[in-house]
C-alpha cells in the first residue's frame, strides 16, 4: 500500500501529465502537497521509484513517467500481486516537451568559426533546454572566432549540433577537414569540390576536394550565456 502522501503525489504528477504532457517541477509538487521543503518530494519520488510506480527519464532534470496507479484510481482490467493497473504509455509524438525541461548533451570543446582548428574531443556535458533541440542525437560545441557573426553566431556561443553525415545546400554544418580540423560553416557543393562559406565579409570561402570534407552534424540551435 502507498502512504497518503505517496498516493497524493503520484496522482498529482499523473494529472499534470494528462493535462499538458509536462511533469510538474519539484517546487510545484512541494506546494501541491503542502510540504515545507523539496527534500520531502525527493524522498517520496524515490519511494515511488522503488515500488515501481514511477521512473525518472534519463538525461533530463525534470521528466517523470507514471508507470502504474493503484487500482482504486482506475477501473481494474486485470489482477496482479500489486493490485495495480499498468498505464498505457502514450505515443511519444503526442507528448510535448516542456520548454523548461533540461537535457544534458556532450560538450566537445571549441570549434572555429574562422579557420579550421584541431578536431574536438568529448570532455564534458552541457545542460540545454529541450525546446532548443529537435529529433535525433545532439552534441554541443563552444564557438571560437567571428567568421559566422552575420549568421548571429558569436565567439563564446554554444552551437547545438544534430549529428548527421549529410547536408543540404546552405546548411550550417560542422565540417571535418582532412580528418583532423573541424570548422563551422555554410555548406555548398561545386562539382567535385565542397565550399565552406563564412558569414563574415572579412573572410574568404574555403574550398576543398569533396573527399577531404566529412560532415559531422548540422546546426540545430544556439545557447548564449551572458556574464
Amino acid at each position: 500500500m502507498l502512504t497518503a502522501k505517496q498516493h497524493e503525489l503520484l496522482h498529482f504528477i499523473q494529472e499534470r501529465l494528462d493535462a499538458s504532457g509536462i511533469s510538474p517541477s519539484f517546487e510545484e509538487m512541494k506546494e501541491a502537497l503542502g510540504l515545507k521543503s523539496k527534500s520531502g518530494i525527493h524522498r517520496l519520488i524515490s519511494a515511488l521509484e522503488e515500488r515501481g510506480f514511477l521512473r525518472r527519464l534519463p538525461n533530463r532534470a525534470r521528466a517523470l513517467e507514471v508507470l502504474k496507479l493503484p487500482d482504486a484510481a482506475k477501473p481494474k482490467t486485470r489482477s496482479d500481486s500489486d493490485n495495480v493497473v499498468p498505464l498505457r504509455k502514450p505515443a511519444p509524438a503526442l507528448k510535448p516537451i516542456a520548454a523548461n525541461d533540461i537535457i544534458e548533451v556532450p560538450l566537445h570543446g571549441k570549434i572555429a568559426a574562422g579557420v579550421p582548428i584541431e578536431a574536438f574531443e568529448d570532455y564534458n556535458r552541457l545542460a540545454v533546454p529541450a525546446a532548443l533541440l529537435g529529433a535525433g542525437e545532439h552534441y554541443a560545441l563552444e564557438v571560437s572566432g567571428d567568421s559566422m557573426v552575420e549568421a548571429g553566431i558569436f565567439d563564446g556561443d554554444y552551437a547545438l549540433i544534430q549529428k548527421a553525415s549529410t547536408a543540404r545546400e546552405g546548411d550550417i554544418v560542422v565540417a571535418l577537414v582532412d580528418g583532423q580540423d573541424a570548422t563551422l560553416k555554410y555548406f555548398h557543393r561545386e562539382g567535385r569540390m565542397v565550399r565552406l562559406d563564412p558569414a563574415n565579409s572579412a573572410y574568404e570561402p574555403q574550398r576543398y576536394e569533396a573527399d577531404r570534407v566529412m560532415v559531422q552534424g548540422r546546426l540545430s540551435g544556439l545557447l548564449r550565456r551572458y556574464h
